[in-house]
């Protein structure tokens, strides 16, 4: 995952609205989205290298997303697969607080990652980038590979285009997918240096990414209105996807609830 915008409790009807891109190399094998034979709970696609995931939630209503935090000067080569992060949680009964307490202490045996985990109550985020745990209050917020709300153009634009959208009652969920479909590159003063020159910066400013070997893979919408009933959508993407139709996927959360700390 290397694009998030996400509003948290700001909206009239939906107490979330996520949107994301899924980046990577287009032959790392990928499982799309499902509800999971081994956690029946969860909802997520799936890494078939490294075991783990992006992005999901349960239908208890547990939620986590990952980022790349892009630091190639300090990276691990024999780290952990950071994908497990989400799958861990989201398999787990821990509440988000006390998961992310658990992780600290070991976060800089992974490479570099943010990490958002939540559930019906609370949405915390954390990144061993910048090793603090932090209680989302409500708002707007975008991440893609820096710390959460760096300002980096994409992230600034995608952050601008979902804040025009919150002043509708309904979410338009087409007008989602179009902003993940942003080809529009930064302008090269506006660039970050994380360390993979020029040309990889460039490629990598854009929302949607395209290249002949890493791009977007998957593009992801969830919407949860205050009656808890979950709208997820993910359109699959890259050179070996023609025209494929968006899944789509709705349930109610489980009534089963763990107060977040």
């Amino acid at each position: 995952m290397c694009f998030i915008v996400l509003a948290h409790r700001i909206h009239s009807r939906y107490r979330l609205v996520f949107a994301s891109n899924r980046d990577e190399f287009y032959e790392r094998p990928t499982a799309p989205v499902s509800f999971w034979d081994d956690a029946p709970q969860v909802l997520a696609g799936r890494d078939l290298k490294g075991g783990g995931t992006w992005m999901g939630m349960t239908r208890t209503g547990r939620f986590a997303a990952l980022t790349n935090h892009r630091d190639l000067r300090n990276l691990k080569e024999d780290a952990p697969t950071r994908g497990a992060l989400v799958a861990d949680f989201l398999k787990s009964e821990q509440q988000p607080k006390a998961y992310l307490e658990a992780l600290a202490p070991v976060a800089d045996r992974y490479n570099g990652f943010n990490l958002l985990v939540g559930d019906v109550d609370a949405l915390y985020s954390f990144s061993n980038g910048d090793p603090v745990i932090r209680k989302l209050p409500p708002g707007l917020y975008g991440l893609s590979n820096a710390v959460l709300d760096t300002p980096w153009p994409k992230v600034e634009r995608g952050k601008e285009r979902l804040r025009t959208w919150l002043q509708a009652e309904e979410i338009d969920e087409e007008a989602l997918l179009d902003l993940l479909a942003d080809t529009q590159k930064a302008p090269d003063e506006a660039l970050p240096d994380t360390g993979i020159g020029h040309a990889w910066e460039r490629l990598l400013s854009s929302i949607f990414i395209e290249s002949k070997t890493y791009g977007t893979r998957a593009s992801t919408i969830v919407l949860i209105d205050h009656d808890d009933h979950v709208t997820f959508i993910e359109r699959a993407a890259g050179p070996e996807v023609q025209d494929a139709d968006p899944q789509r996927f709705a349930f109610t959360i489980e009534p089963e609830r763990v107060t977040s700390a």
